[in-house]
């Protein structure tokens, strides 16, 4: 008799598994959370491979030895109690028969079924609350009874065997009949020793599995901890280099990738501190030259100025053919006598050397005053809050008001309306707010981010016009030195509107009020400018 299985293993357990998601780790922005997050997952990997192959060998091995064991020793019993059997063998025989075999050391439990043609006379079992005929499986009894032609040095019946679970119990079942019409008999070995074994195997790898990823967690620590030092060195030193610390440079150590990147970072910040260096020293040239230059023409500018006086008071009593000419040289000569006076109001900003000299204004007569000063009455309508008082450099919010109101008069067209309100935020200071609104056909959307930027003129087949293409730029250096700022935008119901915003009280560290009896240097400056800025 030879055993084979008929079956299969129906108490295999399936192994779960491991769903990784790779695009929560992208959105994962620590890269020590990352490192860790990868040593854990490979860790799992591997300890869960590990102990899926551990198991799987140990479960095979465990219950290979247990069910060969018993086979064995069932195969050998069945057939010396066989032969000892009488011929033509009763009930009672069958019931000693199966008693003697059930006192084995393997603890299986046997059933005898002697069939005689084609029906089970007798059914003797050792034990009946434990193993009976009906929880032999159909398939295993189909096998039995196959009788298969004879080979040299084979049997026609063989000892078949399946594993079943019977009322959640692993239990080994097998089966044989003995040749010449003897009786079939059944065996029942119960596995509940074995899967207790391999329960407790389980729980085992299980701890090895997590005792393997809490170490790959601490190893994962010490070697980001190892690693990440040297790029948090360059993530605070590139910090300092953004904050202007161009002097920054990081200590070369090693010969690996990371100091390899530290030599990288020292060339870079050298590099850049060599272009900053020498661009800063050109640009303050720059505005050197620009600065020197407007002194330089102011002299000339004068004399020019006063002569031109001269000969715009003459004009009606020249020549007609020569009054149009003489009519130019006034106005382009007025026209760069603003430009100076321009070029010198931005080197101060540039230079950082611009000045406040603050004082208590009214809003709304500060607006009348610029108007009536330029004769624009007749051309612009104000309205709004009256009496707001706000602390401000006067000069500075005329120039402000004056390159506004002229600059929608001359693109925008009559009436301007200038609306002043006061706005209140119970998080931020107050602010005075002044608009602007034209009665043009508005700015071209690709113009409007522009409209601050210096000599900027929107048609570039029109490089020449009465404006220098600052007057924008510097209202709106003043309102920043202010703590203020300008906005343009278009009108829905058609035009421009510029909007300046101004705090209430504009504090500038250093600087005196008008009235204290003394100005300083910037205030005698700032006075100088002036009618140029206007």
């Amino acid at each position: 008799m030879t055993a084979e299985n008929t079956a299969g293993d129906t108490a295999a357990r399936p192994v779960g598994r491991v769903r990784s998601r790779l695009g929560s780790l992208l959105r994962i922005t620590s890269l020590r959370l990352r490192l860790v997050t990868v040593f854990a997952l490979v860790a799992l990997a591997a300890a869960v491979s590990v102990s899926g192959i551990a198991y799987w060998l140990t479960r095979d091995a465990v219950l290979t030895r247990a069910q060969q064991g018993a086979l064995d020793d069932f195969r050998e019993s069945l057939g010396a109690n066989a032969g000892s059997l009488p011929e033509n063998a009763s009930c009672d025989d069958l019931r000693a028969m199966a008693a003697a075999m059930a006192k084995n050391s393997q603890r299986y439990q046997v059933v005898l079924v002697d069939q005689r043609n084609g029906q089970p006379v007798c059914v003797a079992e050792s034990e009946p609350s434990l193993f009976r005929l009906d929880m032999v499986p159909s398939s295993l009894v189909d096998a039995v009874y196959k009788r298969r032609d004879s080979e040299s040095g084979t049997s026609p019946y063989h000892l078949y065997w399946q594993r079943i679970t019977y009322e959640d119990e692993p239990y080994l079942v097998a089966g044989s009949q003995v040749m010449d019409d003897g009786p079939t008999g059944y065996m029942l070995l119960s596995l509940s020793a074995e899967r207790d074994d391999l329960d407790s195997l389980v729980v085992s790898l299980g701890i090895a599995t997590a005792l393997a990823v809490f170490g790959s967690v601490l190893l994962a620590q010490a070697a980001a901890t190892t690693v990440l030092r040297p790029v948090q060195r360059l993530s605070d030193a590139a910090s300092r280099l953004a904050e202007g610390k161009l002097d920054t440079r990081l200590e070369e150590r090693g010969a690996d990738e990371l100091a390899e990147l530290t030599r990288t970072f020292n060339r870079a910040a050298a590099s850049l501190e060599q272009r900053v260096q020498d661009l800063s020293a050109r640009e303050a040239a720059s505005r050197r030259f620009v600065a020197d230059m407007s002194h330089e023409l102011r002299t000339p500018m004068t004399a020019i100025t006063a002569v031109t006086e001269v000969l715009e008071d003459e004009v009606d009593n020249l020549d007609p053919m020569i009054a149009p000419a003489v009519q130019l040289v006034v106005s382009e000569t007025r026209r760069l006598n603003v430009l100076v006076e321009n070029l010198m109001e931005v080197t101060r900003f540039d230079a950082g050397t611009a000045r406040m000299v603050l004082d208590d204004v009214d809003i709304a007569d500060q607006v009348t005053a610029c108007i009536d000063d330029r004769a624009w009455l007749d051309a612009v309508e104000v309205s709004g809050d009256r009496g707001i008082i706000a602390r401000l450099d006067p000069r500075r919010l005329d120039v402000i008001l004056a390159n506004l109101i002229g600059n929608a008069l001359k693109h925008g067209g009559s009436p301007v309306r200038v609306t002043i309100r006061e706005e209140r935020h119970p998080d931020r200071p107050d602010e005075v707010v002044v608009e602007v609104a034209d009665n043009g056909p508005g700015i071209p959307e690709d113009v409007l981010p522009h409209v601050f930027d210096r000599f900027y003129k929107a048609s570039a087949s029109r490089p020449r016009s009465d404006g220098s293409g600052l007057g924008l730029s510097i209202a709106l250096e003043n309102a920043h030195l202010h703590g203020g700022d300008i906005t343009a935008r278009n009108s829905p119901e058609g035009g421009a509107v510029f909007t300046l915003r101004l705090p209430r009280e504009a504090r500038v560290p250093g600087q005196k009020k008008s009235g204290d009896g003394g100005r300083d240097e910037a205030g005698r400056e700032a006075e100088e400018a002036e009618e140029g800025t206007r």
